[in-house]
């Protein structure tokens, strides 16, 4: 996380250190550039997967998936947010992306290189990444068989990557400047401590622990809505959608779930569902989609913790604030000087 925090919100800080940047600019500048970032590559990325796709009704695939995404409440209120979710549900498309290109028929060792960064840099920005690539990992296995020099390649990327993620970590949660020894004897490696700290069901317990069906019965339909009911009855098997499954079979054996954790899987899976086929009932769904998207994305989007960035405009102008107490909402993000003042 320290990785993503070095090249995003560290951009942030440093603006907000400038006399001519008001912390609430930087604000809007940091969700404008994410809603940017997310409006280009996410459907540039699902335009890609299904054009990719060997079906014969490509062209309705595409229309009804983009038209999906583009309308959940998901993309328009998380999806708009520096969330590392929303950092993970790029990374993710992209990587099906690679791995696409990779197996065509076509393929070029850039592909893999380009893969091996994308893979890590998903990994470091959370822990949790890799599981929404072990189904699609299986597609490259024939490839890597016939053309082994590609695994080279794609480990080698993913080795500088790593190093450079890891060098940066150190730095940012080091106090003094790092030495090549530091490096060595001491590396900050964040998904390593990430993983041993959820290791520990009495860390989890802190955050709240969930039975294993969360994620299924109530996290998924929570983000989905009406959607949720077509998985069963009108799926379009394609690699999102084994990418959605293999992540939330994998996350739901973690103790803790919230449904953030899935957002990976929405685009995924919203892009692999057909719509019904009976008027009445496509009708009847798509007025159940409208007002389902509408209620969650003025609740979430406006209203849930909606007032910490006014609390925090507003106390950034009274001169002689020092001490703020945040109860139960979520407290906003602040320096490690300000936390020991």
């Amino acid at each position: 996380m320290g990785f993503l925090c070095f090249c995003c919100v560290g951009f942030g800080l440093e603006m907000a250190k400038m006399a001519t940047f008001p912390p609430v600019v930087v604000f809007w500048t940091l969700r404008f550039l994410m809603f940017l970032t997310s409006f280009v590559l996410e459907d540039w990325a699902l335009d890609e997967l299904i054009n990719l796709d060997e079906s014969v009704h490509r062209a309705r695939q595409r229309r009804n998936a983009l038209l999906l995404v583009a309308s959940s409440y998901v993309t328009w209120t998380f999806q708009t947010h520096t969330f590392s979710n929303s950092v993970e549900t790029l990374t993710v498309l992209w990587s099906l992306v690679l791995i696409k290109r990779i197996t065509a028929p076509q393929s070029s060792i850039l592909s893999s290189i380009v893969l091996g960064v994308v893979v890590v840099f998903g990994f470091f920005n959370r822990v949790t990444f890799p599981a929404f690539l072990i189904l699609p990992g299986f597609w490259l296995l024939p490839h890597f068989w016939h053309k082994p020099f590609t695994v080279v390649a794609l480990v080698l990327a993913a080795l500088a990557t790593a190093f450079i993620a890891i060098a940066i970590d150190t730095a940012f949660y080091t106090p003094e400047p790092i030495t090549w020894t530091d490096l060595i004897t001491n590396p900050v490696i964040t998904p390593l401590n990430n993983l041993i700290y959820n290791s520990s069901t009495e860390n989890l317990a802190l955050h709240g622990l969930h039975p294993w069906y969360q994620h299924i019965l109530a996290n998924l339909p929570q983000l989905i809505g009406p959607a949720f009911v077509l998985i069963f009855f009108r799926p379009y098997v394609s690699l999102r959608l084994c990418s959605a499954i293999s992540g939330i079979v994998v996350l739901s054996l973690i103790k803790h779930q919230e449904a953030r954790f899935l957002l990976p899987a929405v685009p995924l899976i919203l892009s692999s569902l057909q719509l019904p086929k009976n008027p009445t009932t496509n009708r009847i769904w798509t007025a159940s989609w409208i007002i389902f998207n509408v209620f969650l994305g003025v609740l979430m989007g406006i209203y849930h913790q909606g007032g910490i960035v006014p609390g925090q405009v507003f106390m950034s102008k009274q001169p002689d604030a020092t001490n703020v107490i945040w109860w139960k909402t979520y407290p906003p993000p602040y320096l490690a000087s300000q936390r020991q003042k």
